[in-house]
């Protein structure tokens, strides 16, 4: 995949934690796969395990520094996009208690549609508690989500 995520020191997968990696190509352009991922308002409709997004200003999409507030895994965050270059890479760094995660998102082009790479590395004792407590949840959230892209 062309490009890396760029990882701010205290979020390496090399230090953190709590690391996880899924990658999936779909049959979809890559601009619609952009578009459907920075509609953040939309995510509950398409992947279950976000609930009640909302970007501070209003609107519907993430934009570069954009601030939202969302529910996932249970856990209320306070999150802030922190890069985003259009139509191939956001991340954003997410608050909660008991959990702080950067999340990075990488969409480039691939034979008959798009590949899309998601990553995140997490800190704090909620994180830590449930890598151990339900090994692979994360990995089958995200999966998850990757697939959602294709839904309707």
């Amino acid at each position: 995949m062309p490009g890396a995520i760029i990882w701010p020191a205290r979020y390496d997968p090399v230090t953190a934690p709590v690391h996880v990696r899924n990658e999936l190509v779909l049959p979809i352009p890559r601009a619609a796969a952009w578009a459907k991922l920075i509609r953040a308002t939309d995510w509950p409709r398409w992947y279950a395990n976000a609930a009640n997004v909302r970007i501070e200003g209003g609107g519907d999409d993430l934009t570069a520094g954009a601030r939202f507030r969302w529910r996932t895994f249970g856990v209320n965050l306070v999150t802030r996009v922190l890069e985003f270059v259009p139509g191939e890479r956001i991340a954003w760094l997410a608050h909660g208690i008991g959990v702080e995660a950067y999340h990075a998102w990488l969409i480039d082009d691939a034979p008959g549609g798009c590949r899309i790479l998601t990553e995140e590395t997490q800190y704090g004792v909620l994180s830590r508690l449930g890598a151990l407590a339900m090994p692979g949840r994360m990995y089958k959230q995200h999966q998850l989500w990757l697939e959602g892209f294709d839904a309707g």
